[in-house]
Protein backbone atom coordinates (compact mmCIF):
# COMPACT_ATOMS: atom_id res chain seq x y z
CA UNK A 1 0.00 0.00 0.00
CA UNK A 2 1.31 3.44 -0.97
CA UNK A 3 1.55 5.68 2.06
CA UNK A 4 -0.59 8.84 1.74
CA UNK A 5 1.94 11.63 2.24
CA UNK A 6 1.69 15.15 0.92
CA UNK A 7 1.25 18.83 1.61
CA UNK A 8 -1.21 21.67 1.72
CA UNK A 9 -1.20 23.05 -1.82
CA UNK A 10 -2.58 26.20 -3.40
CA UNK A 11 -5.86 26.26 -5.32
CA UNK A 12 -4.96 29.42 -7.21
CA UNK A 13 -6.68 29.15 -10.57
CA UNK A 14 -9.33 26.83 -9.15
CA UNK A 15 -9.54 23.62 -7.14
CA UNK A 16 -8.90 21.62 -10.31
CA UNK A 17 -5.34 22.98 -10.39
CA UNK A 18 -4.43 21.46 -7.02
CA UNK A 19 -3.77 17.81 -8.04
CA UNK A 20 -1.10 18.87 -10.55
CA UNK A 21 0.60 20.92 -7.84
CA UNK A 22 0.58 17.83 -5.63
CA UNK A 23 2.12 15.73 -8.40
CA UNK A 24 4.85 18.35 -8.88
CA UNK A 25 6.09 17.85 -5.33
CA UNK A 26 5.73 14.07 -5.35
CA UNK A 27 2.68 13.99 -3.07
CA UNK A 28 0.34 11.02 -2.77
CA UNK A 29 -2.23 13.10 -0.86
CA UNK A 30 -3.05 16.79 -0.86
CA UNK A 31 -4.83 19.22 1.41
CA UNK A 32 -6.61 22.27 0.02
CA UNK A 33 -8.95 25.10 0.89
CA UNK A 34 -11.98 24.78 -1.39
CA UNK A 35 -12.36 28.57 -1.03
CA UNK A 36 -10.71 31.43 0.81
CA UNK A 37 -10.37 30.64 4.53
CA UNK A 38 -10.88 34.25 5.66
CA UNK A 39 -14.41 33.58 6.82
CA UNK A 40 -13.14 31.13 9.47
CA UNK A 41 -11.16 33.70 11.45
CA UNK A 42 -13.89 34.96 13.76
CA UNK A 43 -13.41 33.61 17.31
CA UNK A 44 -17.07 33.12 18.18
CA UNK A 45 -19.27 30.36 16.77
CA UNK A 46 -21.81 32.41 14.83
CA UNK A 47 -24.77 31.41 12.68
CA UNK A 48 -22.83 32.68 9.65
CA UNK A 49 -19.89 30.42 10.49
CA UNK A 50 -22.17 27.40 10.87
CA UNK A 51 -23.77 28.14 7.49
CA UNK A 52 -20.33 28.55 5.91
CA UNK A 53 -19.21 25.19 7.28
CA UNK A 54 -22.37 23.55 5.84
CA UNK A 55 -21.38 25.00 2.46
CA UNK A 56 -17.84 23.61 2.91
CA UNK A 57 -19.21 20.11 3.49
CA UNK A 58 -21.48 20.42 0.45
CA UNK A 59 -18.56 21.52 -1.76
CA UNK A 60 -16.49 18.57 -0.59
CA UNK A 61 -19.28 16.12 -1.33
CA UNK A 62 -19.62 17.62 -4.84
CA UNK A 63 -15.84 17.44 -5.41
CA UNK A 64 -15.54 13.87 -4.13
CA UNK A 65 -13.36 14.96 -1.19
CA UNK A 66 -13.89 12.55 1.66
CA UNK A 67 -12.29 14.35 4.60
CA UNK A 68 -12.85 17.87 5.95
CA UNK A 69 -10.39 19.01 8.61
CA UNK A 70 -11.94 21.53 10.98
CA UNK A 71 -10.58 23.37 13.99
CA UNK A 72 -13.12 23.36 16.82
CA UNK A 73 -14.28 26.78 17.94
CA UNK A 74 -13.64 28.72 21.12
CA UNK A 75 -15.57 28.83 24.35
CA UNK A 76 -16.76 32.14 25.76
CA UNK A 77 -17.11 31.86 29.55
CA UNK A 78 -17.60 28.17 30.22
CA UNK A 79 -15.55 25.41 28.56
CA UNK A 80 -18.20 22.69 28.93
CA UNK A 81 -20.85 24.94 27.42
CA UNK A 82 -18.48 25.71 24.56
CA UNK A 83 -17.97 22.00 23.86
CA UNK A 84 -21.70 21.44 23.84
CA UNK A 85 -22.30 24.40 21.51
CA UNK A 86 -19.63 23.16 19.08
CA UNK A 87 -21.02 19.63 19.13
CA UNK A 88 -24.52 20.94 18.30
CA UNK A 89 -23.13 22.90 15.36
CA UNK A 90 -21.21 19.92 13.98
CA UNK A 91 -24.32 17.76 14.32
CA UNK A 92 -26.49 20.30 12.50
CA UNK A 93 -24.04 20.60 9.62
CA UNK A 94 -23.63 16.84 9.19
CA UNK A 95 -27.40 16.36 9.25
CA UNK A 96 -27.88 18.91 6.46
CA UNK A 97 -25.15 17.37 4.28
CA UNK A 98 -25.69 13.59 4.25
CA UNK A 99 -23.32 11.08 2.70
CA UNK A 100 -19.85 9.89 3.61
CA UNK A 101 -18.04 13.23 3.97
CA UNK A 102 -16.29 12.92 7.33
CA UNK A 103 -15.26 15.76 9.64
CA UNK A 104 -11.79 15.40 11.15
CA UNK A 105 -11.68 17.60 14.25
CA UNK A 106 -8.16 18.96 14.56
CA UNK A 107 -6.40 19.21 17.90
CA UNK A 108 -5.32 22.78 18.65
CA UNK A 109 -2.34 24.41 20.35
CA UNK A 110 -4.64 25.63 23.12
CA UNK A 111 -4.13 29.37 22.81
CA UNK A 112 -6.62 31.57 24.64
CA UNK A 113 -10.07 30.02 24.75
CA UNK A 114 -9.51 27.55 21.91
CA UNK A 115 -11.12 24.17 22.42
CA UNK A 116 -9.59 20.82 21.51
CA UNK A 117 -6.01 21.04 22.81
CA UNK A 118 -6.22 17.80 24.82
CA UNK A 119 -7.16 14.26 23.88
CA UNK A 120 -9.78 14.31 26.62
CA UNK A 121 -11.43 17.40 25.17
CA UNK A 122 -11.41 16.01 21.63
CA UNK A 123 -13.06 12.82 22.90
CA UNK A 124 -15.66 14.84 24.82
CA UNK A 125 -16.50 16.84 21.70
CA UNK A 126 -17.11 13.71 19.61
CA UNK A 127 -18.98 11.98 22.45
CA UNK A 128 -21.36 14.94 22.68
CA UNK A 129 -22.58 14.33 19.12
CA UNK A 130 -25.53 12.00 18.47
CA UNK A 131 -24.34 8.38 18.30
CA UNK A 132 -25.70 8.08 14.76
CA UNK A 133 -23.13 10.66 13.59
CA UNK A 134 -20.06 9.18 15.28
CA UNK A 135 -19.08 7.27 12.13
CA UNK A 136 -18.69 10.61 10.33
CA UNK A 137 -16.47 12.26 12.95
CA UNK A 138 -12.81 11.41 13.58
CA UNK A 139 -9.61 13.37 14.32
CA UNK A 140 -6.61 15.12 12.82
CA UNK A 141 -3.58 15.71 15.03
CA UNK A 142 -0.76 18.17 14.38
CA UNK A 143 2.71 17.50 15.85
CA UNK A 144 3.36 21.24 16.31
CA UNK A 145 0.01 21.68 18.08
CA UNK A 146 0.62 18.69 20.35
CA UNK A 147 4.06 20.08 21.23
CA UNK A 148 2.60 23.53 21.95
CA UNK A 149 -0.20 22.00 24.03
CA UNK A 150 2.35 20.32 26.31
CA UNK A 151 2.62 16.78 24.96
CA UNK A 152 6.23 15.53 24.87
CA UNK A 153 6.46 14.97 21.12
CA UNK A 154 10.21 15.69 21.02
CA UNK A 155 11.38 13.12 23.58
CA UNK A 156 8.51 10.65 23.98
CA UNK A 157 6.40 10.59 20.83
CA UNK A 158 5.64 6.88 21.32
CA UNK A 159 4.25 7.71 24.75
CA UNK A 160 2.10 10.45 23.19
CA UNK A 161 0.55 7.91 20.81
CA UNK A 162 0.03 5.45 23.67
CA UNK A 163 -1.84 8.12 25.60
CA UNK A 164 -3.81 9.07 22.48
CA UNK A 165 -4.78 5.42 22.03
CA UNK A 166 -6.05 5.22 25.61
CA UNK A 167 -8.01 8.46 25.42
CA UNK A 168 -9.51 8.53 21.91
CA UNK A 169 -8.21 5.46 20.07
CA UNK A 170 -5.55 5.66 17.36
CA UNK A 171 -8.06 4.17 14.94
CA UNK A 172 -9.92 7.49 15.03
CA UNK A 173 -6.81 9.47 14.00
CA UNK A 174 -7.25 9.64 10.23
CA UNK A 175 -4.82 12.45 9.44
CA UNK A 176 -1.56 13.77 10.87
CA UNK A 177 -0.17 17.22 10.17
CA UNK A 178 3.59 16.79 10.35
CA UNK A 179 5.19 20.09 11.32
CA UNK A 180 8.18 20.95 13.45
CA UNK A 181 7.79 23.93 15.79
CA UNK A 182 9.59 27.18 16.46
CA UNK A 183 7.79 27.49 19.80
CA UNK A 184 8.72 26.19 23.24
CA UNK A 185 6.95 23.05 24.49
CA UNK A 186 3.73 23.88 26.33
CA UNK A 187 3.79 27.48 25.07
CA UNK A 188 0.39 27.22 23.31
CA UNK A 189 1.99 29.02 20.35
CA UNK A 190 1.31 27.63 16.87
CA UNK A 191 4.59 28.35 15.03
CA UNK A 192 5.42 25.84 12.29
CA UNK A 193 9.00 25.05 11.25
CA UNK A 194 10.64 22.79 8.69
CA UNK A 195 10.88 19.13 9.67
CA UNK A 196 13.88 18.45 11.96
CA UNK A 197 14.82 22.14 12.06
CA UNK A 198 12.77 23.18 15.08
CA UNK A 199 12.18 22.39 18.74
CA UNK A 200 10.74 18.91 18.06
CA UNK A 201 13.69 17.57 16.09
CA UNK A 202 14.34 14.68 13.71
CA UNK A 203 13.89 11.66 15.97
CA UNK A 204 10.18 12.17 16.58
CA UNK A 205 9.45 12.34 12.84
CA UNK A 206 11.65 9.34 12.18
CA UNK A 207 9.66 7.35 14.72
CA UNK A 208 6.34 8.55 13.30
CA UNK A 209 7.31 7.53 9.76
CA UNK A 210 8.38 4.08 10.98
CA UNK A 211 5.47 3.43 13.35
CA UNK A 212 3.30 0.62 11.91
CA UNK A 213 0.28 1.93 13.83
CA UNK A 214 0.42 5.10 11.76
CA UNK A 215 1.20 3.64 8.35
CA UNK A 216 -2.34 4.01 7.00
CA UNK A 217 -2.86 7.52 8.46
CA UNK A 218 -2.82 10.35 5.90
CA UNK A 219 0.19 12.59 6.56
CA UNK A 220 0.26 16.21 5.45
CA UNK A 221 2.98 18.83 5.88
CA UNK A 222 2.13 22.48 6.54
CA UNK A 223 5.73 23.59 6.83
CA UNK A 224 6.93 27.04 5.66
CA UNK A 225 6.86 27.67 1.91
CA UNK A 226 9.36 30.55 2.09
CA UNK A 227 10.30 31.86 -1.37
CA UNK A 228 9.83 28.56 -3.24
CA UNK A 229 6.90 26.37 -2.20
CA UNK A 230 7.68 23.56 -4.65
CA UNK A 231 11.34 23.24 -3.62
CA UNK A 232 10.66 23.33 0.11
CA UNK A 233 7.70 20.96 -0.02
CA UNK A 234 9.72 18.52 -2.13
CA UNK A 235 12.63 18.52 0.26
CA UNK A 236 10.39 18.05 3.31
CA UNK A 237 8.59 15.10 1.69
CA UNK A 238 11.93 13.57 0.63
CA UNK A 239 13.18 13.96 4.18
CA UNK A 240 10.13 12.24 5.66
CA UNK A 241 10.31 9.38 3.14
CA UNK A 242 13.98 8.90 3.99
CA UNK A 243 13.02 8.64 7.67
CA UNK A 244 10.46 5.98 6.79
CA UNK A 245 12.90 3.66 5.02
CA UNK A 246 13.96 1.88 8.20
CA UNK A 247 12.25 -1.22 9.56
CA UNK A 248 8.69 -0.81 10.79
CA UNK A 249 8.12 -2.61 14.09
CA UNK A 250 5.12 -4.86 13.55
CA UNK A 251 2.53 -4.93 11.93
CA UNK A 252 -6.32 7.76 0.11
CA UNK A 253 -7.47 10.07 -1.29
CA UNK A 254 -7.02 13.83 -1.12
CA UNK A 255 -7.95 15.70 2.01
CA UNK A 256 -9.09 19.28 2.39
CA UNK A 257 -8.95 21.69 5.29
CA UNK A 258 -11.61 24.01 6.57
CA UNK A 259 -10.63 26.26 9.42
Amino acid sequence: MTEALGAHVSTQGGVAAAPARGAAIGATAIQVFTKTPNQWREPALTAARVAAFMAELARCRALGIRWVVSHPGNYIDDRDAGLERNARAYAACLAVVPGDVTVLIEGTAGAGTALGSTFEELRALRDALPAALHARVAFCLDTAHLHAAGYDVADDVDGVWDRCDREIGLGLVRCLHLNDSKAAPGSHLDRHEWIAEGRIGADAFRRIMRDPRLQSVIKIIETPKADDAVRHDRRMLRRLRAYGRGARGIGHSAIMKAG
